[in-house]
């Protein structure tokens, strides 16, 4: 994992709150030596320390205490940052660059509190459109508006009577279309979408006359995405280098791609070959099609500059709670006679987890519900076999929903539970209501997991949740919302402490992405990737994790954002 962009910055921008520079030696031997008031390492073998020097490669010689890597390396370039806390560079476990920074190119209709305020964003968005093309939106939540139900397309048609509007709820689970573009879906798919047909893994939601509501649920957003315009390269290219900034603008230095079809991985590739990648990104193939084929054909994928990987694919076996799409091994306690959607049948999961485990490519399954898990823990143990002890890291995305009898399974099985804490804060007001008050006190556990031995790799699941890692970390240590409610925290007995919560974003998702050798802590022979903070995360208030303030983000020793 050697950087190839060349020598490792001598100083940070000038300005950076908190960060002062010392004068550079008139010499450098190309070792650049970082000090600060105080550098949480996560290395257990050295916890904290007050400096720590990289070569012009970016790889990690040195961490101790100023005097004595100033003693070691006289003629180091010096980067003092005061009384700015050092961290690991910041790892989402579970994110969608391509779905960030495509959500910058489209309407925002996250946190609208009612169809009307949807209606407002969507009419300012469009007056930019040319004629005729599609409006585009992600973020609705039903869940935040008064009436709590579905919308239709009715609701957008009086706005946009002739301009197709497709719209993703903020769980990417169900999508809200208008009439144009359901008449633009039937065309492009050359079938009348009315009856009582549903596809396999989906649902169309339907009024009393068979008609389609406007609401099409996991598989059945398929039917209005095939009518979508193309994406070309470039724009392919765009959307990821959107993203990327974002992430490391907010303290990542790495993501794990949750499904990146093949035209995406090039896409990733050409912009590695042109130096163009602020991260890390370890990509998942995006279930069992052209990615995983190319994959088991050419064996996992590493970039030479080393911040681009696949080896990975992601499956999904069910859908999301908000939108009922979750499989439960019960009825939806609000939903009588709903018990959610297997996007996959067992069979099929055991099929494909056991060819990606010939082809040697890691299984991370999106299961979101108590059956979802079942299925998939289920799944994981017939394909893995007597090979459950070995250093295979199959992954669980989000296990939200689980029961008793499954949490002692994941460690059992060695496998990682890939979490999300902003998703309990954000589901915390009707969750209960979908699964009832047995159901969830076994819901977002992440203490229970861990405490029964689970590794728990961290994310957020951006854009469905926001990309900044200072989220999470509030989240998991305070089980609450940016308002503090609710008092003392939602479920109180799931909560990380504050370094549990840390790791989780840094050495456990390092981990989860056979990366713990290269990142994730700061120890000899790690890459120099790591956070500039104002505030120490392991000494402020648990309700102030949220308002860390990002100095500058480092990848390979090089400055990849500085706070301007």
């Amino acid at each position: 994992m050697r950087n190839t962009r060349g020598q490792a910055p001598a100083v940070l921008l000038a300005g950076l709150m908190s960060v002062a520079l010392a004068a550079p030696v008139l010499a450098n031997d190309g070792v650049t030596l970082l000090s600060a008031a105080r550098i949480h390492t996560m290395d257990p073998a050295r916890p904290q320390a007050g400096a720590m020097a990289y070569d012009r490669d970016g790889t990690i010689v040195a961490v101790g205490t100023r005097e004595d890597l100033l003693a070691r390396y006289p003629a180091a370039t010096q980067i003092d940052a005061g009384n700015a806390t050092v961290i690991p560079g910041l790892i989402d476990a579970h994110g969608h660059v391509a779905g960030l920074g495509q959500s910058q190119m489209q309407a925002d209709l996250v946190g609208a509190g009612s169809k009307e305020e949807v209606l407002r964003r969507l009419r300012a968005f469009a007056v930019d459109l040319p004629d005729g093309a599609w409006l585009l939106g992600r973020g609705w939540d039903q869940n935040d508006w008064p009436e709590r139900t579905f919308p239709t397309a009715a609701d957008l048609d009086a706005a946009f009577p002739g301009r197709p509007v497709w719209l993703s709820r903020i769980d990417g689970h169900a999508g809200w279309a208008n009439s144009a573009a359901i008449a633009a879906a039937e065309a492009a798919g050359g079938r009348d979408l009315s009856g009582d047909w549903q596809p396999d893994g989906g649902r169309i939601v339907r009024d009393a006359n068979g008609q389609p509501s406007g609401i099409f649920v996991d598989a059945a957003m398929a039917q209005v995405d095939s009518a979508l315009p193309g994406t070309d390269a470039e724009a392919a290219e765009r959307a990821l280098a959107v993203g990327m900034q974002l992430a490391v603008e907010h303290g990542l230095t790495g993501v794990h791609d949750a499904g990146v079809s093949l035209q995406q991985l090039r896409a990733y590739q050409a912009l590695a070959d042109r130096g163009e990648m602020p991260l890390r990104v370890y990509a998942m193939a995006d279930g069992d099609g052209e990615a995983l084929a190319w994959l088991c054909s050419n064996g996992p994928y590493e970039h030479p500059d080393g911040r681009l990987q696949m080896r990975a694919v992601k499956l999904y076996v069910d859908g999301a709670l908000g939108s009922r799409g979750a499989a439960l091994i019960e009825d939806y306690s609000d939903d009588a006679g709903n018990d959610g959607l297997l996007l996959m049948t067992p069979d099929q999961l055991v099929d494909t987890a056991a060819r990606a485990k010939g082809c040697g490519v890691q299984v991370a399954t999106h299961a979101i519900g108590d059956r979802g898990n079942r299925v998939v823990l289920d799944a994981f143990e017939q394909v893995l076999g007597r090979d459950s002890g070995t250093d295979h890291r199959w992954r669980v995305e989000h296990a939200q929903i689980l029961t008793a009898a499954d949490i002692p399974r994941f460690a059992a099985l060695g496998v990682v539970a890939s979490m999300q804490p902003t998703h309990a804060t954000s589901d915390m007001p009707w969750a209960a209501d979908r699964v009832g008050p047995d159901r969830i006190q076994w819901a977002y556990a992440w203490r229970k997991l861990r405490d029964a031995g689970a590794r728990l790799a961290l994310g957020s699941d951006f854009p469905v949740e926001s990309v900044d890692p200072r989220l999470g970390l509030h989240a998991a240590v305070t089980r609450s919302n940016a308002q503090e409610a609710p008092a003392g925290g939602w479920m109180p007995q799931e909560k990380l402490t504050a370094w549990e919560a840390m790791r989780g974003f840094t050495r456990d998702a390092a981990h989860a992405g056979f990366a713990e050798d290269h990142v994730g802590s700061l120890a000899v022979g790690q890459r120099a990737d790591f956070v500039l903070l104002a505030q120490d995360p392991l000494a402020v208030e648990p309700r102030q994790l949220d308002e860390l303030e990002v100095l500058a983000t480092y990848v390979d020793g090089e400055a990849v954002y500085r706070r301007p």
